[in-house]
């Protein structure tokens, strides 16, 4: 019996020794957790973000601007006006120089005076249109050539109404004075005048040299009044090859006597372009 008792102790002994021998090694320590970075602070309640400044608005220029549209001038304002200056007249058509290149040049008038339009803007179906008599507005500029006075650079547009045909002022008294100036571009007549000699017993050159051929030339022939000799000019743009006019001068002879109409073109002096003449 003690025996078993000691055998029973023994054994309890190796037991308890075992159970000391595992005591649980002790837990690997965690690490540490990451400190977060701190919250990036709010702006407080309420108050917002301040915004960004908007560049100021750029200040639009002021728009330019137009000029004021001219008003039509009488035949007075547009005689005083200087060389240069813009000009807008109410006038007819009394004739024209041959259409060409969307340009035609026109002889016009009022019941004050006449106007000389140079290479004006038209178009082919205009000049149609473009018949003695028609009121037409032009706009343009006052220009001087060689003495003549014009309007150059000009547009033109249809005027309804009245027409006019100017009734030709007769020039005969006036060459030589200087009263003949003021009816520039103006229809004239001139009777009884006397066809000089223009060179080598000529009555008449084509062109101002003798320079051109038939058909092709400007016919140039001086007249003698009051014992003093002027040159008129048959221009072909105006009254062309084979017209009238154009084959009455070339069949003068010097020493005929002539009437005359055309109109009071100017270079460096009196140098009529003529529409008619006729042998007495």
């Amino acid at each position: 019996m003690k025996k078993y008792l000691a055998i029973l102790l023994a054994l309890a002994m190796v037991f308890a020794m075992a159970a000391c021998g595992q005591a649980a090694a002790p837990a690997q320590e965690a690490a540490p957790a990451e400190e977060a970075a701190p919250a990036e602070e709010a702006a407080p309640a309420g108050e917002a973000a301040p915004a960004e400044e908007a560049a100021p608005a750029e200040e639009a220029a002021p728009a330019e601007e137009a000029a004021p549209e001219l008003a039509v001038m009488s035949y007075a304002e547009y005689a005083a006006a200087d060389a240069d200056t813009e000009v807008v007249v109410e006038c007819y058509v009394q004739a024209k120089q041959s259409w060409w290149d969307n340009k035609v040049t026109v002889y016009a008038a009022d019941q004050d005076g006449a106007y000389f339009l140079y290479d004006m803007a038209c178009s082919q179906e205009d000049n149609e249109k473009l018949v003695a008599g028609q009121k037409i507005r032009v706009h343009g500029f006052k220009g001087v050539w060689s003495g003549e006075v014009e309007i150059v650079d000009g547009s033109f547009e249809f005027v309804d109404g009245d027409s006019f045909i100017a009734e030709p002022v007769d020039i005969g008294a006036l060459l030589g004075t200087d009263e003949l100036e003021a009816h520039m571009n103006q229809a004239i007549s001139v009777s009884d005048a006397v066809v000089a000699d223009k060179g080598d017993g000529a009555a008449f050159f084509y062109n101002w040299d003798n320079s051109g051929e038939d058909g092709n030339s400007d016919l140039y022939f001086d007249i003698e009044v009051n014992g003093a000799v002027y040159t008129f000019v048959v221009r072909r743009y105006l009254t062309e090859p084979g017209s009238e006019v154009y084959e009455a001068v070339k069949a003068l002879n010097v020493g005929d006597t002539v009437d005359i109409t055309g109109f009071l073109y100017w270079y460096e002096g009196p140098q009529p372009h003529i529409t008619s003449i006729t042998v007495k």
